[in-house]
């Protein structure tokens, strides 16, 4: 009796440690985890500094995000981590110290980010100058971000970079613990980013498939109550690829969505997958507050919070800018005979806000001031050997920033055509010449009038011609005349045959030869030489100046505006450059058609004959039928 009391009280005390052990485990999985918020941004784009708006105030600016950062972790009464979606730099004057001070990571560092993950314009000055910038934020021993990425890497061949990612300890996650959640980020770069960035020399593999072979390593190794995504792949309309991503993989908690732009004003819920966006150049910060229960991922809180003139400028990050703003000014604006806060040109009417511009398909002063800069740099570069530019075009896309009315400064100039370097390696795509047919041109203006409300990038702000479409008729058939327009104000008509001198940015010239797949080849367009040979390699028609230098984009906005001084008001509005005639007119949806509307005549002939064949065919039958069944009758009461 007594052994089996001894055994009976041994079983006991074993049930009761194993119900001890047990019942926290049981009360976790009831509970899930605890609620986490993420402080996130992305697409920030070197905004070092406020700029104005269209109201009259000011956004951005590292130097008040500094402070929202800081604001947001004392008020939080959850664990924090705060994390950004790629392109951080490449957008301002500072990105010209990219490749040797690295004061994107740098500046991220100091604002306590706790990682960030590559955007398709950290490889604007190419693989090199990303390994140069990683080099130089490792070297300078302050603080830095860590840095994911997992489907766009190095070539095995390009051994320089890879070391420069190993050096810096780019991975594909990492993991954070803050008060007990753990908390596994990840990054990934889209399709659209990774088109976007033509000369980056990376390997891409696709998002799907790295995001599921990650997320099934972190769930099997790491331990992680939260999985985020940092995806600098996009979000438009509440679709697009991180959507899809989001509806692919299983078990991403939350996707940071980067290069769109986009800002979505609540999260996008794709299964089991939250999908947020805070918007571009620092004019918000992102506030996302989770929690994981029995029952899934909740939405304790979200809030895009501005950051405008309302925010203190934080100290130490005013301090840090002003520290590389000197270095831009000794290392890079001196070789123009600028600074960075000179006064360019004075203008007493705003242009477009760059959040509207290219999102209606229109002509706009902007773009026409733009286009303008690029005949009037390469008229000063050549001097007495200038070859008339009959078109210069910019690209919507190419366009970063615009100008509020009042003074004008270089840095100003700059943001609007900051991206890019040229051949030289320095900041800065440079201007191209080439030279294309009349059709050649004439196809250009059709992708213009036909690819824009597809892709707003894609809209072209011309100087030196003039067409005029209607949007209501057939795509590429949009276009119902053009002419150029000489320098005297008159109109000549465009000879196909005949070479026109084109200029445009060098990103924009790279472009060119997309029109023939964006148009499944109905379009073609093939940039030439003088003498009419096709170029094989754009960056040998890069225009220079006399003393050898590149003519670059953003220069020739600055040296434009600095030689009118007072803006001049044919840009207060549009000058019928590029003019919208809408109508559902027959006589105007079918007059002149090229033979993309013919083989669509042909094709709704052919089916309108179909039809009719077979209305004629069961029409005819059916009386056959009649006719066939009266006579019998006739017969039988015969």
């Amino acid at each position: 009796m007594k052994q089996l009391l001894r055994r009976g009280g041994a079983l006991c005390l074993i049930l009761l440690l194993c119900a001890a052990v047990l019942a926290p485990a049981s009360a976790a999985e009831d509970q899930g985890a605890g609620a986490l918020t993420i402080l996130f941004t992305h697409d920030t784009h070197d905004r070092f500094l406020p700029v104005p708006d269209e109201e009259g105030g000011e956004y951005g600016g590292y130097t008040r995000l500094a402070t929202l950062l800081r604001q947001e972790r004392a008020a939080a009464e959850t664990p924090v981590v705060t994390l950004d979606a790629g392109d951080f730099s490449m957008g301002s004057l500072f990105q010209t110290i990219y490749a040797t001070d690295a004061p994107e990571l740098r500046a991220l560092g100091q604002m306590g980010y706790d990682v960030t993950t590559l955007g398709n314009h950290e490889f604007d000055y190419r693989a090199r100058g990303l390994a140069e910038m990683l080099g130089a934020a490792v070297d300078s021993g302050d603080r830095l971000p860590a840095v994911v990425q997992a489907n766009y890497k190095p070539p095995a061949g390009d051994g320089a970079t890879r070391a420069a990612w190993e050096n810096y300890g780019i991975g594909d996650y990492v993991v954070l613990e803050r008060d007990g959640v753990r908390v596994a980020v990840f990054g990934l770069l889209g399709v659209d980013a990774d088109e976007c960035a033509p000369m980056s020399g990376m390997e891409f593999t696709p998002l799907a498939q790295a995001a599921q072979r990650v997320v099934e390593t972190i769930q099997a190794q790491e331990a992680a109550d939260y999985i985020v995504c940092l995806s600098h792949s996009g979000t438009t309309d509440g679709k697009g690829e991180d959507y899809e991503l989001a509806k692919a993989v299983d078990g991403i908690d939350v996707i940071i969505s980067g290069h769109t732009h986009s800002a979505t004003q609540e999260p996008i819920r794709v299964n089991d997958t939250l999908i947020v966006s805070c918007g571009e150049y620092t004019r918000n910060l992102g506030v996302l507050t989770v929690e994981k229960t029995g029952e899934g991922l909740d939405t304790l809180d979200f809030r895009l919070v501005p950051i405008d003139e309302t925010v203190t400028e934080d100290a130490a990050m005013t301090a840090m800018a002003r520290r590389f703003q000197q270095k831009v000014d000794e290392g890079y604006l001196a070789g123009f005979g600028l600074s960075f806060h000179q006064v360019l040109c004075e203008s007493a009417f705003a242009f477009t806000p760059i959040r509207r511009f290219a999102q209606q398909q229109q002509e706009d002063p902007l773009g026409s001031l733009i286009a303008d800069s690029y005949v009037y740099a390469v008229e000063q570069a050549e001097g007495e050997d200038y070859r008339t530019v009959d078109f210069a075009v910019v690209a919507a896309g190419v366009v970063r920033a615009s100008f509020a009315a009042g003074e004008i400064t270089t840095s100003d100039a700059f943001n609007v055509s900051s991206l890019g370097s040229g051949a030289d390696g320095t900041p800065g795509y440079p201007l191209v010449s080439v030279w294309l047919t009349g059709r050649e041109l004439k196809d250009v203006f059709e992708v213009d009038a036909s690819v824009t409300p597809l892709m707003p990038a894609a809209q072209l702000y011309p100087a030196g011609m003039r067409w005029t479409y209607n949007p209501r008729r057939l795509i590429f058939n949009k276009v119902t005349a053009c002419a150029q327009v000489l320098p005297d104000g008159s109109e000549a008509a465009l000879e196909d045959e005949r070479l026109y001198r084109v200029v445009t940015g060098l990103y924009s010239g790279q472009m060119l030869g997309a029109v023939n797949a964006k148009s499944f080849g109905i379009l073609t367009v093939t940039p030439k030489d003088a003498q009419g040979n096709e170029i094989t390699d754009l960056e040998a028609h890069i225009i220079h100046t006399s003393g050898g230098s590149e003519v670059k984009e953003w220069y020739a906005l600055a040296s434009y505006l600095q030689s009118m001084g007072t803006m001049d008001r044919r840009y207060a509005a549009p000058e019928g450059r590029k003019v919208s005639v809408p109508s559902w007119n027959p006589v105007h949806l079918l007059k002149n058609p090229n033979r993309i509307t013919l083989l669509v005549l042909l094709l709704a002939l052919i089916v309108i004959g179909l039809v009719v064949f077979l209305v004629y065919r069961i029409a005819t039958r059916g009386r056959r039928r009649r006719c066939r069944g009266g006579s019998g009758y006739r017969r039988y009461r015969g």
